[in-house]
């Protein structure tokens, strides 16, 4: 895997492991220290020494309210009076939003109209006045720029923005301070803020290790870095980092700082998500577990290495957290749809049930079809729904079905 390739002659970094410090003296206060802990369990499954940083404890669920604050208590009065300005459908908004809130700062955040209801009532819960324009973030934050402009107000960009990447940069201050052994760390990047902030820490404080992760289907930064062309687009699960473009200022600092990016499938982020609230008992969001899934997608990379994981946000639809755990019951096999060909008579079913209460397999839904088939008028197919405790189970159910002369097949997941 090929790594990034350092200028020679690198250009002076924006921050620095005292202006993150500062940041952190600025903002401590008002911010959960979420706890650093480790993951027995989650190092035995990767062969590594797994560290988790907890910052979907945070007030709003997400790191994001660190870089707000901390450019929020540097504004002065007259810019406070005025208040500021920002484009987002998610974290950004909501830590902005509450923060802003408490200090009375009036907030304004432009929205994409395609926002989710929920995220606009949470963050116009927060005190925020928001607006509903254009059909991305990109329009969204030209908008915003121009109320910026109209109004006299301060524009609080995501990411690309000194003071918010130094107020980021305070994850990995705490993280390294509980866990002083950690020597790589695997941080998600959107717009590169969280890394930017992270790396100068960990670059200023140790020869530790910063290896950045992307979804598969917006490796914005790694394009950046990498040279490469690779399409940004589609719907992923981890929406937080769904960014096209990264900033001109993050760019900068992750060419120098950062040792690698990595890409993640749609697959391996499911899977992080559900082994979080499966071994830690902790719900995430997509782009909350994108450091754990970089993890198990290159297993080889980090074995022996001491881990840290920034889990950066929580904030996920609970209908679509219900989807991604359904979908790796099925996946590990204890969630299983049988497709099964039958005679159209009597007691066909009841002999079908009788093979699934032997092998000890729980029966959720049926599913009869007579109509809509290939088979002669007097089959039919039924899809049976059913629990089982594992792969091997479910194995030895449909060799038992086999077995009594039935032609059963799993209905595949994508």
């Amino acid at each position: 895997m090929a790594t990034l390739t350092k200028s020679a002659a690198a250009d002076p970094l924006p921050i620095t492991l005292d202006d993150v410090r500062a940041a952190h003296a600025r903002i401590a206060a008002s911010i959960v220290r979420t706890p650093t802990l480790i993951s027995r369990t989650l190092g035995q499954l990767t062969g590594a020494t797994v560290y988790l940083k907890f910052e979907n404890l945070q007030f709003t669920a997400a790191y994001k309210e660190r870089g707000a604050l901390n450019k929020l208590l540097q504004m002065d009065d007259a810019a406070r009076t005025r208040g500021v300005i920002a484009a987002s459908a998610g974290n950004h908004a909501q830590g902005l939003a509450y923060h802003g809130a408490r200090l009375g700062i009036p907030v304004t955040i432009v929205m994409p109209r395609t926002t989710p209801n929920v995220k606009v009532s949470q963050t116009q819960g927060h005190g925020a006045t928001v607006i509903l324009h254009g059909e991305n973030v990109d329009d969204s934050l030209a908008h915003a720029r121009e109320l910026a402009s109209e109004r006299g107000l301060t524009i609080v960009h995501p990411f690309n923005d000194e003071q918010v990447i130094a107020g980021q940069g305070t994850v990995a201050l705490e993280m390294l301070a509980a866990a002083p052994d950690i020597d790589t760390m695997i941080i998600p990047i959107g717009g590169g803020g969280l890394i930017s902030g992270c790396a100068t820490v960990a670059k200023a404080q140790g020869n530790i290790e910063v290896i950045g992760v992307e979804a598969e289907l917006y490796p914005s930064m790694y394009n950046r870095i990498k040279g490469t062309s690779l399409p940004c687009h589609g719907d992923t699960l981890a929406e937080g980092i769904a960014v096209k473009e990264p900033g001109s200022i993050t760019s900068g600092i992750v060419t120098q700082l950062v040792d690698d990016i990595v890409l993640v499938s749609e697959r391996s982020l499911e899977q992080a998500v559900s082994l979080l609230l499966q071994i830690e008992k902790t719900v995430v969001e997509g782009a909350g577990a994108a450091g754990l899934a970089a993890l198990f997608a290159y297993p080889d990379r980090f074995a022996g290495k001491t881990v840290g994981i920034v889990l950066c946000g929580g904030n996920i639809d609970t209908r679509l957290l219900a989807n991604v755990l359904l979908r790796d019951l099925a996946r590990s096999g204890r969630l299983a749809r049988l497709r099964i060909k039958l005679q159209d008579r009597p007691g066909a079913l009841y002999n079908v049930a009788r093979i699934f209460d032997q092998e000890q397999v729980n029966i959720i839904e049926v599913y009869h079809q007579r109509v809509f088939s290939t088979l002669p008028a007097k089959g039919l197919i039924t899809d049976i729904e059913c629990e089982t405790r594992d792969a091997a189970h479910l194995a030895r159910l449909m060799a038992a079905l086999e077995a009594e002369g039935y032609d059963a097949s799993p209905v595949e997941l994508a």
